[in-house]
């Protein structure tokens, strides 16, 4: 039997609900599950949204499953976004608004930002679930130090 890489590759568009649904059938047959799937398809959410209210409002999301998890990609044209923002989100617990970047990277196992030709990409990756469905450790950077969490 033959194995065929599943890819999602859509613009990013104002319809956060279909992109949502997107992921989340992406997700799912990359292998994602339950609570990890979910906390995925809010990350992307809050990314997309990010690139629609603070960047330049146009870009691409893949989406691919692979043997070390599964990973989605969002590219903004306007490459604002920075690792430096990503690595120093913080809650303001008086705000209104202001958590996508704090979000993400605590949902996600791991957050990376690289700046390409075209603009800046946001880099989502989940790990699977082990084969009885629990979790794996997350691995989450705050100020440097790396820390231990069940996913």
């Amino acid at each position: 039997m033959m194995n065929v890489d599943f890819e999602l590759c859509c613009p990013v568009s104002t319809d956060l609900g279909h992109i949502r649904d997107l992921v989340r059938i992406h997700g799912e047959r990359g292998g994602l599950r339950g609570e990890r799937l979910e906390d995925l398809v809010l990350a992307v959410n809050e990314a997309v949204t990010n690139v629609l209210d603070h960047g330049g409002a146009a870009g691409l999301i893949t989406a691919r499953g692979h043997s070390g998890g599964f990973t989605v990609e969002v590219a903004d044209v306007a490459g604002r976004l920075t690792a430096e923002q990503v690595a120093s989100a913080r809650v303001d617990p008086t705000g209104s608004h202001g958590f996508g970047l704090w979000v993400i990277q605590h949902l996600c196992d791991e957050v990376t930002v690289v700046r390409t030709d075209t603009g800046s990409l946001l880099r989502m990756h989940m790990r699977l679930c082990s084969a009885n469905g629990v979790g794996l450790d997350r691995r989450v950077t705050r100020g440097g130090q790396e820390t231990q969490s069940a996913a």
